[in-house]
């Protein structure tokens, strides 16, 4: 199987969070990682820019690449919950649900989870971290038909989406997101021990199971500094038609 460069990408991110290599040192030459994936120069380049653009590494021209001091990223090409992605990582993540109530479902709600008007959701406030460290409020909403399963989990699961899983046989299949910068509110300021209004980064989104049928949509607010969200993308493929151009006719003299 030949390594491309968003796996090389990947695996040079794991070894960044991991300390392999630490704030302010530099990565191996591109000959030296070259010869250790078994791909070509250009490929680990990519990999390289890729990095760069995830501000994980500086942008000097013709200097060895410099890991920078950031935040962690998490790429939403994936879909993989909070816990998922701290494990690939070499991360510990932990979760403590500190309120769970079902109330009718908003306007909001009933379009995104595609419930009845006012049907009975379930509500779950969660504070997350990241090797010991609070660092996210999750605001959880799950559709009536999975409610159950849930709201039987214990407080402190980890992950709600695997104990989901386990309990239900619901797994993620589709994901839409939507991302912003917002004010810290009280709450958020009393559990992340940062001042209200302080800058957060904002991820909402629905997922759908593999057959399309939306059962959660989060609205998640992480403490400042302590998470950026990138998307691999690309432009789509142009056809290319090939052929002869027509001459032009002859003009007649007048």
């Amino acid at each position: 199987m030949v390594v491309q460069h968003r796996q090389i990408a990947e695996d040079l991110r794991r070894q960044i969070a991991a300390s392999v290599y630490p704030p302010g040192s530099c990565l191996p030459p591109e000959t030296e990682m070259a010869a250790r994936y078994g791909v070509s120069r250009g490929t680990v380049r990519q990999a390289v820019v890729a990095l760069q653009a995830e501000g994980l590494l500086d942008t000097r021209q013709g200097a060895r690449r410099t890991v920078l001091r950031t935040a962690p990223a998490q790429n939403l090409a994936r879909l993989q919950s909070f816990a998922q992605w701290a494990a690939e990582n070499g991360r510990s993540a932990g979760g403590l649900i500190l309120r769970l109530r079902r109330t009718g479902a908003t306007a909001e709600q009933t379009a995104a989870l595609q419930v009845a008007a006012g049907e009975e959701v379930l509500h779950v406030l969660r504070l997350r971290t990241l090797d010991g460290e609070p660092i996210l409020v999750e605001r959880i909403v799950y559709a009536s038909w999975v409610a159950d399963a849930v709201a039987g989990l214990p407080r402190d699961t980890v992950s709600l989406t695997e104990g989901l899983a386990e309990e239900a046989g619901v797994t993620h299949g589709h994901g839409r997101h939507a991302i912003e910068a917002i004010g810290a509110r009280v709450l958020e300021a009393s559990l992340l021990g940062i001042r209200r209004g302080s800058p957060m980064l904002r991820h909402r989104y629905v997922i759908s199971t593999a057959d399309g049928r939306p059962f959660v949509t989060s609205d998640d607010r992480y403490k400042p500094g302590t998470m950026s969200i990138t998307v691999d993308n690309a432009a789509p493929a142009r056809s290319i038609a090939r052929g002869t151009r027509p001459r032009a006719k002859p003009v007649p003299p007048a």
